[in-house]
């Protein structure tokens, strides 16, 4: 009988790399034009350092409250490491956000982004920001209905947000790809050079589409 083998993040972390890197190349793209981000919510300092210890520095958490409980700590062992928001973000949490994080992936409402812009400005901060658009138009979900994404860019830029990119959540029962595409359309119809699209069931095939930005948890760090 085999050996139970326990689940390693570093190996797994490596096996996703190659496999990105072959989808880019695939896709005729240079592997280095896609960012891992590695995503650790749930997880502590015991499944995120070895993770450090190997190289990596992109890494992306869902709450406010769970990332300010792990991240400063480990942020003084690694200054050089990029904290992405990817979850929610609740108007009350804006202050702790953007002390917290380097970028957040989820504007997605007219009074995030003023929340935002205030507190860039009150900080003397600039994150990396992204429009979440809701491309399934699902009604439980968060994000900008798709329609109204060239308008809500707008409005952030009025604001004096740096809107990099898009960012997207498929429907869990329709084709990824098609919202990919559909993504990708937008955003090059908008002149907006990111893509944060793709996790750990899909992320070849976004990287295929373009993605700039690949969302990866449960593939590097194990099962929640």
């Amino acid at each position: 009988m085999t050996p139970f083998q326990p689940h390693s993040p570093v190996s797994a972390l490596a096996e996703v790399k190659a496999r990105i890197a072959a989808a880019a190349a695939e896709a005729g793209r240079n592997p280095a034009s896609v960012h891992l981000i590695a995503v650790s919510k749930t997880f502590g300092r015991e499944a995120i350092l070895p993770v450090l210890e190997a190289g990596h520095r992109l890494f992306g958490e869902n709450r406010v409250q769970e990332a300010k409980a792990k991240w400063p700590e480990l942020r003084s062992l690694y200054p050089d490491l990029a904290l992405h928001l990817i979850g929610p973000l609740q108007s009350n949490k804006t202050r702790e956000a953007v002390e917290l994080f380097d970028a957040i992936h989820t504007v997605d409402r007219p009074k995030i982004a003023r929340a935002i812009a205030e507190e860039q400005q009150r900080q003397g901060k600039a994150l990396k920001l992204f429009i979440e658009v809701n491309t399934g138009e699902e009604p439980q979900k968060a994000g900008i209905p798709p329609k109204e994404t060239a308008a809500f860019l707008a409005d952030c830029r009025g604001l004096g947000l740096a809107i990099a990119g898009l960012m997207c959540i498929p429907p869990v029962e329709e084709e990824p790809a098609i919202h990919f595409a559909f993504l990708a359309k937008l955003a090059g119809d908008l002149g907006l050079p990111e893509l944060s699209m793709g996790m750990s069931s899909d992320y070849e095939t976004a990287v295929a589409f373009g993605a700039t930005s690949v969302r990866v948890g449960s593939a590097i760090f194990g099962a929640r």
